[in-house]
């Protein structure tokens, strides 16, 4: 295989998926849901091959120029371009993909903000699919995005499924818009601030996190709290998607 102008496997971050059951479980998750699918670094086309077979429109990315035109000449029923899925717009209903692990947080955040999806299946690191889907605590990134999307970890790949073989395990996270967000879309700049400045704010408790990043008085940031049932949960990390709204909620009414 000849060297791609952007540089070799290394360069592009390139960890081709070979274990199987991830195949099939990727291929299984899209399959759950409908409409036309993009498939964001399809590299040889392991899961191209795979995706094909639901019989839905689809187009596959690359930058590797090279496996592009090979993948084309195998799939002519499929529209296979040369693309950086950090500027490709998200254009299809479904997302689907094994993201360079280094590419993996801009790629989500372009993703978090795009209104042209409605599922996501993708391939990171285990332990961004482990935060991402709030097991073990929630990740500011998250907080931000549960309004408006459903996450959940639908498995773990092992290192060695994949060639050349990265130094941490894989992890199969999935992403649903809601039909019905729990905030208002107008209010998500100011909801976006309120979950920062919650994260990065200081307090011994949860009402003094809420009065520093709402900058209410300590008395109002204690009701707020308790109006939104959130009084059992100590730090921002352990608050729910309806927590966060019920929250907000409160501190936007005030």
């Amino acid at each position: 295989m000849p060297r791609s102008i952007h540089g070799g496997r290394h360069e592009l971050g390139q960890n081709f998926l070979t274990h199987r059951p991830t195949l099939a479980r990727l291929s299984t998750l899209v399959g759950r849901t409908s409409g036309s699918i993009l498939e964001l670094g399809c590299g040889d086309g392991a899961l191209t091959r795979a995706l094909a077979e639901l019989g839905r429109p689809l187009t596959a990315i690359d930058v590797d120029e090279h496996r592009v035109h090979r993948l084309r000449k195998a799939l002519p029923g499929v529209r296979v371009e040369v693309a950086d899925a950090t500027r490709h717009p998200f254009d299809a209903e479904v997302v689907v993909g094994n993201i360079p692990f280094h590419l993996t947080t801009p790629i989500l955040r372009r993703l978090l903000s795009s209104g042209h999806w409605n599922d996501a299946v993708l391939l990171t690191q285990w332990e961004v699919a482990r935060k991402r889907s709030g097991v073990g605590g929630g990740t500011m990134m998250t907080a931000q995005s549960a309004p408006w999307f459903e996450f959940s970890l639908e498995g773990r790949v092992p290192a060695w499924g994949f060639s050349p073989q990265p130094s941490v395990d894989g992890g199969l996270l999935a992403i649903t818009r809601r039909g019905s967000p729990l905030v208002p879309d107008a209010d998500r700049r100011a909801y976006d601030a309120f979950v920062r400045a919650m994260f990065t704010g200081r307090g011994g408790g949860l009402p003094a996190i809420v009065a520093t990043a709402a900058r209410l008085p300590m008395p109002r940031a204690r009701r707020a709290v308790a109006a939104s049932g959130a009084g059992e949960r100590r730090l921002p990390r352990d608050l729910r998607p309806q927590d966060w709204a019920a929250l907000w909620h409160q501190v936007a009414r005030g």
